[in-house]
């Protein structure tokens, strides 16, 4: 019984320390204990101390005066080796920013975590909408409840995927029950459009036309999207040549050989 409770305990650590380094964003350089506090509704207590011990790693800057946190170098370039290379290299970042700069609208990157849709990178936009006002990254939603997750779980095979959809539609709750043949076809269209609109979910009421990265991993897929309101008047097909176009981009950098080093024989 201690051993599962010990076990319980180092697993809402791991899951407060992830937190606490997803809450920096663009909007976000710094943060207080009650920032942290507030945003997860998390005890003052063991939050200040978790900081104090992310500071002690390395993970966190400390300012003196203002008592604010701020990320060290360190927590971004940490597993960056082992990425793929528009991880590793920032491409992905630049894409994202790129979308945001040319629109002014919010930008999510979307991957799968085993049943749900997770919102892994969020970009607020200067045309934010106030419908997205409490998106963030890291929040999950099951893939049934959000376009972007429909778009992810089209591109598991079959079998497979009706299996998945069977039980995300037996484990949701009475009022989020859906047909599971309907859901199929919309699945089916996602894949041969490879880009979807409808709602971003995540509890908002905000709207999302999201596209499958390409070049992905099967088992990983990525989406990129941009999130807006509904009343929000979005020139659908413009901003889908957009994320076209940015993403075309992406894989031309990747085609160019990154090996391809000019060599200065004197500089060792």
């Amino acid at each position: 019984m201690a051993a599962a409770a010990a076990s319980s305990n180092k697993a809402k650590i791991a899951r407060r320390v992830i937190e606490v380094l997803d809450y920096f964003d663009d909007d976000h350089r710094e943060a207080t204990v009650m920032d942290i506090v507030r945003r997860y509704n998390r005890p003052q207590s063991s939050t200040s101390e978790l900081l104090s011990s992310l500071v002690e790693l390395g993970l966190l800057y400390k300012d003196p005066i203002s008592r604010s946190y701020s990320l060290t170098p360190r927590a971004a370039l940490i597993g960056s080796t082992g990425q793929s290379e528009i991880v590793q290299r920032g491409r992905l970042v630049r894409l994202l920013d790129r979308l945001v700069a040319q629109t002014g609208l919010s930008v999510a990157l979307f991957g799968r975590v085993c049943l749900n849709s997770q919102i892994i990178s969020w970009r607020a936009g200067a045309r934010a909408s106030a419908s997205a006002r409490n998106l963030f990254g890291g929040l999950q939603a099951p893939l049934s409840e959000t376009a972007a997750g429909w778009l992810l779980l089209s591109t598991v095979p079959q079998p497979r995927r009706d299996g998945i959809i069977r039980r995300l539609n037996a484990e949701a709750p009475d009022d989020r029950k859906f047909s599971p043949a309907e859901m199929a076809a919309r699945l089916l269209a996602c894949y041969d459009q490879g880009h979807v609109e409808g709602p971003v979910g995540y509890g908002s009421k905000a709207q999302v036309l999201a596209m499958l990265l390409p070049g992905q991993p099967a088992d990983h897929p990525l989406a990129v999207g941009f999130v807006y309101g509904v009343e929000d008047k979005v020139n659908v097909p413009g901003l889908l040549e957009c994320l076209r176009e940015a993403t075309d981009q992406l894989l031309g950098e990747l085609s160019v050989d990154s090996t391809s080093v000019q060599r200065l024989p004197t500089a060792a």
